[in-house]
């Protein structure tokens, strides 16, 4: 609502949208593009994931892989991958947030934990 009562500009107000669409289009390529990592077992096993949390790479050092204990570097892979997305989650809020916080609140975007 406008001060004084008037009627909101929908013009002004379709063109808002339209710029926060854009804004939103722009961040969510920027994190597609921007990759982040996530390790476990000190650094024995690093998983990479990209902004939107797809997995692009794991890097698993030598030390970390013994024929007979196949389990262990499963669980390390599993909590790289998970940090990594933990990552990737804090740069979509970052990122995304403040976009979030100018449709009122809460993104409303599926996928998107805030």
């Amino acid at each position: 609502m406008i001060p004084g009562g008037g009627q909101p500009n929908m013009q002004q107000l379709l063109q808002q949208a339209q710029k926060m669409q854009e804004d939103l289009a722009r961040a969510q390529e920027e994190l597609a593009r921007t990759e982040v990592e996530g390790q476990a077992g000190g650094g024995l096993v690093t998983a990479t994931v990209n902004g939107s949390g797809e997995l692009r790479g794991l890097r698993i050092d030598p030390k970390a892989v013994d024929p007979e204990d196949t389990e262990t570097l499963a669980d390390l892979v599993v909590a790289a991958v998970q940090a990594a997305n933990e990552n990737a989650q804090t740069l979509q809020q970052q990122k995304l947030g403040p976009l979030a916080q100018g449709l009122g609140g809460g993104s409303g975007i599926p996928g998107l934990p805030f």
